[in-house]
Formats: C-alpha cells, sequence, structure tokens
C-alpha cells in the first residue's frame, strides 16, 4: 500500500513538472522578435515577429518585408522547446525554426536551409 502511494505522488510530482516546464518555454517565446536570416535569394533579410503566449501555445503575427504590413502566422508548433512558425511571404508557404539560445536570443533556420538569428525587442 505504500508502495502505491509513493509511485502515484511520483507520477503526480512527474506531470505537474512536464506542464511547468511547457509553460515556461512558451512564455518564453512570446514577445517581439527580430529574427536575421542570412544568405536568402534576397540577401539577408529581417523578419519581426510578435508572439503570444495562449494557454501554453503559441500565436502571433509577423511583418511582411515587402508591403511592412502585419500579417498572421498560419501555424505554430512547439516541440521540446522548439518553436517552428509557419508563414506566407510572396505566396510561399515558409517554415522558421527556433531555438532559445539564451534569455533574449534564438537560434534556428528558415526552411532548413538558411541559417537565422533573432534577438529580443525591448
Amino acid at each position: 500500500m505504500r508502495s502505491l502511494k509513493l509511485l502515484a505522488a511520483i507520477v503526480v510530482a512527474t506531470l505537474l513538472f512536464s506542464v511547468q516546464a511547457k509553460a515556461q518555454t512558451s512564455a518564453f517565446y512570446a514577445g517581439k522578435w527580430d529574427v536575421l536570416v542570412k544568405g536568402t535569394p534576397q540577401g539577408d533579410v529581417h523578419l519581426k515577429f510578435a508572439l503570444a503566449d495562449s494557454a501554453s501555445t503559441i500565436k502571433g503575427t509577423y511583418t511582411d518585408p515587402e508591403s511592412n504590413k502585419e500579417m498572421p502566422l498560419t501555424k505554430t508548433e512547439l516541440k521540446d522547446g522548439k518553436l517552428n512558425l509557419y508563414f506566407t511571404i510572396q505566396q510561399y508557404d515558409l517554415s522558421l525554426a527556433l531555438a532559445k539560445k539564451d534569455d533574449d536570443n534564438v537560434t534556428g533556420s528558415l526552411m532548413g536551409m538558411f541559417d537565422a538569428a533573432g534577438v529580443r525587442v525591448k
């Protein structure tokens, strides 16, 4: 009986820690980001994102570099602390994978081909 209670307590504690870790990860990405994508056919491109943490999921917009209009992200995925943002620019569906580097910086790649580095806008 004691071991059953101990096992139940361990399971509950593990679930609580995993839920808390996911919430902290999604909260990290909330805010405004300036991401520099290097080496595209159009040269180095700055992409600006405004992200919000909504019930442990990420929602947001990006600023289209051509029109300077804010556009909604088509999809977001948060897995293992890494954030994937999906959006459309000039009729191309793109994906940007980002991972935390430190408190105010992220690194990643656009479409798995172009290196990206982002900084939090304060």
